[in-house]
């Protein structure tokens, strides 16, 4: 049987290389398929140049390597803030991702739903009838370009759980489909398994990393409550064929941070579990 293919997330290096350089360290590394991180500095496509674009492309058909997806992790923008302004900029900002990821052949966008505050929130109606409309219209947008735009698990959001994704999804259309991020799902006490044989065709690519129940973190495996043996055989039950994103999140200018550490710690640790091992 084939293994289950990995991917690493340039989001270790969100302000010490930009996208481009993350993804010529992470092959330094051993490895061939990314997930590029879509934030200012790192890769905005809106501030590239045409030279850049064109370098990024270069590069990619040159080395014969690929990008698995894109990853735009709202950390300043909201699709489903009160404000139409912000909703609309970052719908924006999304179409500037997708138009981006059809230049480069990379087939998935992944969108979350907006953060929400701890102390009041819009009714949740409203949000997810806000979410759902602009995503039909980034739906729309996307048509011809072979880019798919994928909702994500995540706690912090208002739609946290893999059932959230799979009710939100129908609510947009057949043309979405899930990012599942077993980490974000172990945090809430799913059982990621049981989820990913839930989602079925909708699923077309997976986060994974590690976290405690007492700090939300995106930390090497191996160090929390990530199990990923059940995962891996939950993804090939379902005859899963896609890419497992190694989403390590810590800050490589940071001292003491070990970004490569972590990451290649986590590869083994996945690779034990059924996943392709690094070359």
């Amino acid at each position: 049987m084939t293994k289950l293919e990995v991917a690493a997330s340039t989001f270790p290096f969100l302000y010490s290389h930009d996208g481009l350089g993350a993804m010529k360290h992470l092959q330094s590394l051993g490895y061939d398929i990314f997930e590029l991180m879509i934030f200012p500095p790192h890769c905005w496509p809106r501030e590239l140049s045409s030279d850049k674009r064109k370098e990024y492309k270069s590069w990619l058909t040159g080395e014969g390597v690929r990008i698995s997806s894109f990853c735009y992790p709202l950390l300043d923008n909201n699709p489903n803030g009160v404000d139409k302004l912000m909703r609309e900029y970052t719908l924006d900002r999304y179409r500037e991702a997708i138009d981006f990821a059809a230049e480069l052949s990379c087939p998935y966008v992944v969108a979350i739903p907006g953060p929400v505050n701890s102390l009041i929130n819009p009714p949740h109606q409203w949000m997810l009838d806000w979410f759902v409309e602009g995503m039909k219209k980034l739906v729309e947008h996307s048509k011809g370009t072979g880019v798919e735009l994928l909702l994500e698990n995540v706690p912090f959001t208002y739609l946290p759980s893999a059932q959230d994704m799979i009710d939100t999804a129908d609510l947009i259309g057949p043309e979405i489909g899930i990012n599942f991020d077993v980490c974000n799902s172990a945090f809430i006490k799913e059982d990621p398994a049981a989820a990913i044989r839930m989602m079925g065709d909708r699923l077309k690519n997976v986060h994974i990393s590690d976290s405690g129940y007492e700090e939300f973190v995106h930390a090497r495996l191996g160090t929390g409550i990530v199990e990923p043996g059940p995962t891996a055989q939950a993804l090939k039950d379902t005859g899963y064929d896609k890419v497992t994103v190694l989403e390590i999140i810590t800050d490589a200018l940071q001292p003491g941070a070990d970004p490569d550490g972590d990451i290649i710690a986590s590869h083994k640790i996945l690779s034990d579990a059924g996943w392709n091992p690094l070359p």
